[in-house]
């Protein structure tokens, strides 16, 4: 083992999965920094006496890499290179028991609802003064912003109700404070998250209050975007989108994961919907929000899907012509209600499946972006890469969506800033543009 000198109240916080992972380091790591620890995010130095994993559980590959990384930190320790390891977030509030006998190392884990246990293990003090304030990961620009914890619904292929238990939504005031809070450091940009966005408020009022709170959040000073992901499709409340026609500051986006096309499937799925309903919805969404642009996530490779349970999905697709969309390969989750189906699409048949659709929509994305060649748009600047300032439409969100690429010889923007842009040439996930003013 190696010999070194104790580098006391250094920690490295490693966050894997959703953007609501992390957020919840953010919040880990404003706790310690208000208890004087010297806490970076995802350091590469080597000078961390601990490390913390904010671990995802939600499918097979997610977990692979959660274990891949809790074992290469293992190795760290026994190499002498960090002192403390401990793991905490989704995979571990979902086998804890498992992961304590098989990876010694780690010298406790931690659920998704275990912070002040967390936070007391470090010898640090829960700071209830500090609810709704972190430390950004992301550009100090742009934020996660998340408005309830828990999932309500009985999704059958989903785990999260397993680990991040009932949906519970944070009261409109402490929001609104938090984004007061966040647009005094500089934020612009509140990206909308939780399990299920459309269910806010029925814990607390007893109705849907989306839209009122979208509404306040309007009235913060110095918030000039306000995007909405992880809305739930069934149930969907009409009033969000008047909020998001009447107000310039609600990006025209919205992401709705959809899972599947198929009646049959989405039956089986327990979504609550059908097709017919659901393209209902889109349409309807399109013409009270004209120029929407919809992100969704669908699955390929359910149980018992078919030839022509596929079929129908990609037609759909094809037909729907959504601005932005992911798939994901159906992952068999233990104590999940598929579970007790048989997972009897070969692992092949569903990473076919869906390179198929993410074909078909990188054709449609290209037709979609070769029509706003020549026109003008207001563009966030996150970022440089090479020779290119990169930004965003209110048509995109972080890390996920198309980018906006200037050149760095021939225009400069702030990073952080907006500048109005127009778009020159474009290809399947990318706009190229040039800054007008």
């Amino acid at each position: 083992m190696k010999a070194r000198t104790l580098r006391k109240n250094k920690v490295n916080i490693v966050t894997l999965g959703c953007a609501k992972n992390i957020y919840d380091s953010e919040v880990l790591m404003g706790q310690l920094k208000a208890n004087d620890y010297d806490v970076k995010h995802e350091s590469t130095d080597s000078d961390r006496d601990i490390v913390i994993i904010n671990t995802c559980g939600f499918i097979e590959n997610a977990k692979q890499e959660s274990i891949d990384t809790i074992l290469n930190y293992a190795e760290a320790k026994k190499d002498g290179l960090i002192d403390k390891l401990y793991v905490t977030g989704c995979l571990s509030e979902r086998y804890k028991e498992d992961l304590e006998g098989e990876i010694t190392e780690v010298d406790s884990f931690f659920g998704t609802r275990d912070l002040p246990r967390l936070l007391k293990t470090l010898k640090a003090d829960y700071k209830h003064e500090l609810v709704g304030e972190r430390l950004l990961t992301t550009p100090s620009h742009y934020a996660y912003f998340k408005i309830a914890e828990g999932c309500d619904r009985p999704c059958s292929f989903c785990a999260i109700p397993i680990m991040r238990g009932k949906h519970k939504s944070t009261p409109i005031e402490q929001l609104v404070s938090n984004a007061k809070h966040l647009a005094s450091q500089g934020v612009k940009e509140l990206m909308i998250i939780a399990q299920d966005s459309t269910y806010y408020g029925i814990d607390l009022y007893g109705k849907r209050r989306l839209a009122d709170l979208l509404s306040e959040l309007c009235k913060v000073e110095g918030i000039e975007w306000i995007r909405l992901h992880y809305a739930f499709p069934t149930g969907f409340p009409d009033d969000v989108l008047e909020v998001m026609r009447n107000n310039s500051k609600i990006c025209n986006y919205l992401d709705i994961p959809l899972q599947h096309a198929s009646t049959k499937m989405l039956k089986s799925m327990r979504r609550g919907t059908t097709k017919e309903k659901t393209t209902a919805l889109i349409q309807k969404m399109r013409e009270l929000v004209p120029g929407i642009a919809i992100r969704t996530t669908l699955i390929a490779g359910y149980p018992g899907e078919t030839v022509q349970d596929f079929k129908e999905m990609y037609d759909w697709v094809r037909d729907m012509k959504f601005d932005r969309l992911g798939i994901f390969t159906y992952s068999h989750e233990e104590n999940t209600h598929a579970f007790n189906l048989e997972d009897d699409v070969p692992f092949d048949t569903k990473q076919n499946r869906a390179s198929e659709i993410m074909e078909l929509q990188s054709q449609i994305s290209l037709e979609l972006n070769q029509k706003r060649v020549g026109k003008i748009y207001k563009v966030l600047f996150d970022k440089v890469e090479g020779d290119n300032f990169v930004g965003r439409t209110e048509f995109d969100s972080p890390d996920v969506d198309n980018e906006v690429l200037v050149n760095r010889k021939n225009s400069f923007v702030r990073l952080g800033d907006f500048a109005k842009v127009k778009i020159i040439e474009a290809n399947e996930f990318d706009l190229i543009a040039e800054v007008v003013s």
